[in-house]
């Protein structure tokens, strides 16, 4: 392979991932249809390219760097304008309304009765009438609010009270000590060393997960290859 497609491909490479981090943290499923389209078009520029020898990287690195500040520009003005977003983005609309469907809605935006019992059966929904509102958001996926008498039980409607759970700290993940979240939680390499020999695990790489949750209850899971026949902590 001639060095010069090797250094164009690497030079696109990182452009394409700069420019899909430029885009923001979504996943497929979440991206706007116009970003969606943007993204088909940065894949094929990248190509462009690599496919035809007589094209310099230049001709797919320009129109990519066009395009990302567009979209940058899109979502910058979709931010600051409502109308802007719902003409560019659209508007959720409900297709589902106290049980009922709304077949005028479902028409306008060309969703199907099977595409709808497909979303429902996913979210575990047998019944169209055990939903109080259906909402179809902007990027496809369906909202659901069932009807009070269908939602599951939770502490508050028996009257419970729960403590405070919050979020667990992650202090070693594939055998690398996250000191930061040693850091959040006023500990340090120490307290969690004595934690690992405590239960039989005196070195660090050897585990392959650990949290701490704001309870102060430690869990941890070794390496399958350092465990071996030794069994696991939970």
């Amino acid at each position: 392979m001639p060095l010069a497609t090797i250094w164009k491909t690497v030079v696109l490479y990182l452009l394409v991932v700069i420019s899909m981090r430029i885009m923001g943290k979504r996943q497929i499923a979440e991206l706007q249809p116009f970003e969606f389209a943007v993204a088909l078009m940065i894949s094929e520029l990248a190509a462009f390219p690599l496919s035809d020898n007589d094209k310099t990287i230049m001709d797919g690195l320009i129109p990519i760097v066009i395009l990302v500040a567009c979209q940058f520009m899109i979502s910058f003005i979709s931010v600051k304008s409502t109308k802007a977003r719902e003409f560019i983005c659209g508007s959720p609309r409900i297709v589902i309304r106290n049980g009922c469907l709304q077949e005028e809605n479902l028409r306008k935006e060309l969703f199907t009765i099977t595409d709808l019992l497909e979303q429902l059966r996913i979210a575990n929904i047998q019944n169209v009438s055990d939903v109080e509102y259906g909402i179809l958001e902007t990027n496809g996926e369906l909202s659901l609010v069932l009807k009070s008498q269908k939602r599951p039980l939770t502490p508050s409607d028996l009257g419970i009270e729960t403590e405070y759970e919050g979020l667990s700290l992650d202090l070693i993940i594939d055998g690398v000590i996250n000191y930061k979240s040693l850091e959040l939680a006023k500990l340090d390499v120490k307290w969690l060393e004595r934690q690992l020999k405590d239960n039989g695990w005196p070195n660090p790489k050897d585990i392959f997960y650990a949290s701490l949750d704001t309870q102060g209850n430690f869990y941890f899971q070794p390496k399958r290859k350092a465990a071996k026949n030794r069994i696991c902590p939970f």
